[in-house]
């Protein structure tokens, strides 16, 4: 069955949690800023390749991201100039080529928004190759140590969440008119949450009264979750604890069927992370750039335990340099962090500095951009039978918002 057409096409690499996420929430805020009129998908660029090595890119990363690290890290060292990459991409797209093709064939974008640093050369290249009319938008999903591969100014517009990633994507050559800031592409329905903490913690039939830690290590549950469990249960034996390990069964398995804290709850992944985090204190976590930016968006102070690749090293500086959080590289130093917190002035001066420190609605910025992208693919392109007649409203206000306007 040939796919259908679409708006929106997320160009993504399922390496990891993040990428996948960004793509999840910036379509959410599409919907609701288009009223549900935009259609979109999200397509695993990378499995499109011929080559075993690529095409089993998520499964390696995690293997690479839990128990190979140092080969990660050399392998981004490696890698991390713009001219390896260039290369590099050139070989996976000679191999990839026809089935990318066919795809965007298949779908017919208007927009594709890519949110993983190894695809958008692939897809400018197709775009090329058959002088399709769509547009692409980078969306990068690193806040401040971007690799070489984040920065490929054939893309029409990248879109970044941080000054850091801004200056960093200038200096390798990007154009001040190809970038615009518009926040991290946390889902909106952390923004929209509006259960108070009592509420959330009784929905979730937690104590409404102890203080209570949120711990997790992403997506593939990586970095030393377990035995800092542990840890923080002998320390803090009437804290209430939150474990959410992700996808690592293992870890799951291993802290559900031991002998543990009578207030510790431990879930495996979740889909409901916006009401764990509200109902907690604080949070533990490692320096991965989604679920950081999701505390930080819910005003929670972090604890960050490690930085599992170089491409987390930056988030460690963001918090600390924003005074957003403590870093704690040992279980010693995150359960001294535990008991600063836990202090009500130290606790209160953290949240202050959250206030406003990073912006609450990036995929709201992100879908309004995308809108005014698309409103230029439609002056652009020549009108034909197959334009849907349902958007034109919606394009005008496209149109209107490039303008400065407000649409009515």
């Amino acid at each position: 069955m040939t796919p259908r057409p679409v708006d929106i096409l997320f160009a993504i690499s399922d390496t990891g949690g993040g990428h996948r996420s960004a793509a999840v929430a910036i379509s959410a805020a599409l919907d609701q800023a288009s009223g549900g009129e935009l259609s979109w998908s999200i397509e695993d660029i990378l499995r499109l390749t011929d080559l075993p090595g690529v095409r089993g890119a998520p499964d390696h990363y995690d293997k690479l991201s839990t128990r190979w690290l140092r080969l990660y890290d050399l392998t981004f060292q490696l890698t991390n100039t713009t001219r390896t990459v260039d290369v590099l991409s050139r070989f996976v797209f000679l191999t990839a080529r026809r089935n990318l093709v066919r795809a965007l064939e298949q779908r017919r974008p208007r927009i594709v928004v890519s949110t993983h640093p190894l695809v958008h050369r692939l897809v400018v290249w197709a775009r090329r190759a058959r002088r399709m009319p769509f547009r692409v938008i980078t969306c990068v999903t690193d806040l401040v140590s971007l690799h070489a591969s984040w920065t490929y100014p054939g893309v029409d517009l990248a879109l970044v969440p941080t000054d850091e990633a801004y200056q960093t994507m200038y200096r390798r050559g990007m154009r001040p008119s190809q970038m615009q800031r518009t926040g991290f592409p946390v889902h909106p329905k952390f923004v929209a949450y509006k259960a108070t903490q009592a509420e959330s913690r009784q929905a979730l039939g937690l104590d409404p009264d102890r203080f209570t830690v949120l711990l997790t290590a992403g997506g593939v549950g990586s970095g030393r979750l377990g035995e800092l469990v542990v840890e923080i249960e002998r320390a803090f034996p009437d804290q209430q604890l939150l474990v959410v390990t992700g996808k690592n069964r293992a870890i799951y398995d291993a802290l559900l069927n031991r002998k543990r804290g009578s207030h510790s709850h431990i879930y495996g992944f979740v889909n409901n992370m916006e009401a764990l985090m509200d109902a907690s204190d604080m949070v533990v976590t490692k320096a991965g750039p989604g679920t950081l930016m999701e505390a930080l968006v819910m005003r929670k102070p972090v604890a960050v335990t490690e930085a599992v690749g170089m491409q987390e090293q930056g988030n460690i500086d963001f918090v600390l340099n924003y005074e957003l959080g403590l870093f704690g590289p040992t279980n010693e130093r995150i359960l001294g962090a535990v008991r600063e917190l836990q202090d009500p002035k130290r606790y209160a001066a953290t949240v202050r500095h959250l206030e406003g420190a990073v912006p609450r609605n990036g995929s709201a910025q992100i879908a309004q951009v995308i809108m005014g992208q698309l409103a230029l693919v439609d002056e652009q392109a020549p009108a034909g039978p197959g334009r849907r007649q349902g958007l034109l409203g919606f394009r005008r206000a496209g149109r209107n918002l490039i303008r400065g306007r407000r649409a009515r």
